[in-house]
């Protein structure tokens, strides 16, 4: 037997045992209201996404145009350069005693799509292809992280903070100077870059910078009166515009893929942000039918 001041509380919470749509209702109002709270988050997060890479965009179309203007007068120090070997009839000393250098010129900065992975395979692919005893000079971090992997012993000399700005002489002739006091004497130094094709294409390339044995061995090389003094000056010269020619390009190359990757990205989230507002509108829609189902259960409960 139950005293009276008992039988009140024991009445209640009998009849919240007999009404149960009453406690689930909420928790499926609850998922529900949580699950457009991640979709609303997404959305946010997608939205603001799409205005970075936009921004991106619109910095990489800006630097394009100079980089592109930059290239454009890299390209006559280079022509110049290859118009004298070519009228002399330089090739490339061949020595099985002595090794070959391959500079490999990269950049620091990434969001540019495949361009510093596709120079890496074509420098493997080349070393690959034509074996021998090389050395590895790289310029930028991205290409040395991925050769550091693979060839980490060819390795002898890298530089970083490339791709900051557009590349001048002076950097090229920094990086020749560095590449000058190597104690190794090779037979021949080979330049890879990513040649600059049009704005949406590129390919990994090789110039060749002539060592100075070779210079001196050209058939033709005596008609341009050059002293054997000055010679050494004009390999590292010829070094320096060879480098100048390559970072030019290679940048440009960088610019171009960074506003075409930025480009697919923001399409890319403009699809997403009308998928998930589609999802949230539909989601919301369910909610508010929930509801409206409940409030008309009720009514038709009460009046019963």
């Amino acid at each position: 037997m139950l005293s009276r001041a008992a039988r009140p509380a024991f009445q209640a919470g009998a009849a919240a045992t007999l009404r149960p749509a009453a406690v689930t209702i909420p928790v499926l109002q609850t998922a529900n209201y949580a699950t457009l709270r991640e979709i609303e988050g997404r959305l946010k997060s997608i939205r603001n996404i799409e205005k970075i890479t936009k921004t991106m965009k619109i910095v990489a179309s800006t630097k394009l145009t100079r980089a592109q203007r930059a290239m454009t007068e890299s390209r006559s120090y280079g022509s110049t350069s290859n118009t004298v070997f070519e009228e002399a009839e330089t090739k490339p000393v061949e020595s099985e005693n002595k090794k070959t250098l391959l500079v490999v010129c990269s950049s620091d900065k990434g969001l540019c799509g495949g361009i510093h992975s596709g120079l890496t395979r074509g420098t493997r692919r080349l070393m690959d292809k034509t074996p021998g005893d090389y050395n590895l000079v790289v310029i930028g971090e991205k290409s040395k992280a991925q050769l550091s992997r693979s060839n980490p012993k060819d390795i002898v000399l890298s530089f970083a903070g490339i791709g900051k700005d557009v590349p001048t002489f002076s950097d090229a002739q920094a990086i020749a100077d560095q590449i000058s006091l190597l104690p190794t004497d090779y037979s021949s130094i080979k330049i890879m870059y990513n040649k600059f094709l049009n704005a949406q294409s590129y390919e990994a390339t090789i110039v060749e910078a002539y060592s100075e044995e070779a210079i001196a061995a050209s058939p033709n090389f005596a008609a341009f009166e050059v002293d054997e003094e000055v010679l050494a000056n004009l390999r590292e010269y010829a070094l320096a515009n060879a480098l100048f020619w390559a970072l030019a390009e290679g940048h440009a190359c960088e610019q171009s893929a960074r506003r075409n990757a930025m480009d697919n990205a923001s399409k890319n989230a403009g699809d997403m942000i009308t998928r998930f507002q589609i999802l949230f509108n539909r989601t919301r829609q369910a909610v508010i039918t929930n509801e409206l189902v409940d409030i008309i259960t009720g009514a038709s409960a009460s009046e019963g």
